[in-house]
């Protein structure tokens, strides 16, 4: 399994426009983040988890040319915005796009992207198979036993998935003992860390690592990071040996 990170900023990227402080101004290329989202793929087949507002671009810097299918986490726009942009593969591939999703977030899909999904014969419009997501219930996907749990953003459940030794978690402050349990023993774990100081809905830098040291991963990567976690190099430097800043284009290929 080859794990391409696509995306790790947060809902506004770095750069955030108009922002003139030394992260978004930098000249490193790790130091600029497209929105949050990954891409999986396994004997040649392709999986996407969340389509957000970069996602075509995403999908053209990687050239990935086929897709099995779009996996969400949750329904906020930095992670859905891009559904529109999967019609390309409805072309390409002249079948629906399936799609897996918790019945909340397929509401909200439904609701966003309404046009998909009211029988419209209008030439163009993006085609889906709604599949849906159970905390707790596996599902298999491109050959992979994907596992999703909840984990929490505030008061909103999100999922969060393990996949084999390889866990990626989005949007959480808060993650109770018993899903715990499901991500103990990955040998990858990803998280989000959003910055430095507190924040109502999402883990810290701090808080992060704290996590990271708890579960004793072989690696870890923080992701949905915001300019005002500081530069790459220099966040970087700081961190335990065996937990990383995860950057765009970063690739991981797992047993």
């Amino acid at each position: 399994m080859k794990i391409t990170f696509l995306g790790t900023g947060t809902s506004q990227g770095v750069p955030m426009i108009g922002c003139e402080c030394e992260v978004c101004k930098s000249d490193n290329p790790k130091d600029k983040r497209l929105r949050t989202s990954i891409l999986i793929e396994h004997d040649g087949r392709n999986v996407v988890i969340d389509t957000g507002p970069d996602f075509r671009q995403q999908m053209l810097t990687e050239n990935v040319s086929t897709l099995e299918a779009v996996v969400f986490t949750h329904e906020h726009k930095d992670h859905i915005a891009g559904m529109d942009d999967i019609r390309a593969y409805n072309y390409l591939q002249q079948k629906d796009m399936d799609i897996y999703a918790t019945p909340r977030v397929q509401e909200a899909l439904k609701r966003d992207f309404f046009y998909a999904f009211n029988n419209s014969t209008y030439p163009g419009v993006p085609k889906a198979v709604l599949h849906t997501i159970e905390h707790g219930v596996p599902f298999d996907l491109i050959g992979l036993r994907f596992i999703p749990f909840e984990v929490m953003h505030m008061k909103l459940s999100v999922t969060a998935f393990r996949i084999g030794d390889f866990c990626y978690i989005t949007d959480a402050n808060f993650i109770s003992e018993e899903e715990k349990k499901i991500i103990r023993g990955s040998k990858i774990i990803v998280i989000n860390a959003l910055r430095r100081e507190k924040h109502v809905s999402h883990f810290t830098l701090d808080e992060a690592v704290d996590f990271m040291k708890e579960l004793a991963p072989e690696k870890g990567y923080f992701v949905h990071m915001s300019h005002q976690i500081g530069k790459h190099d220099e966040v970087n430097a700081e961190l335990p040996a065996f937990i990383k800043l995860a950057y765009d284009g970063l690739t991981l290929n797992t047993e």
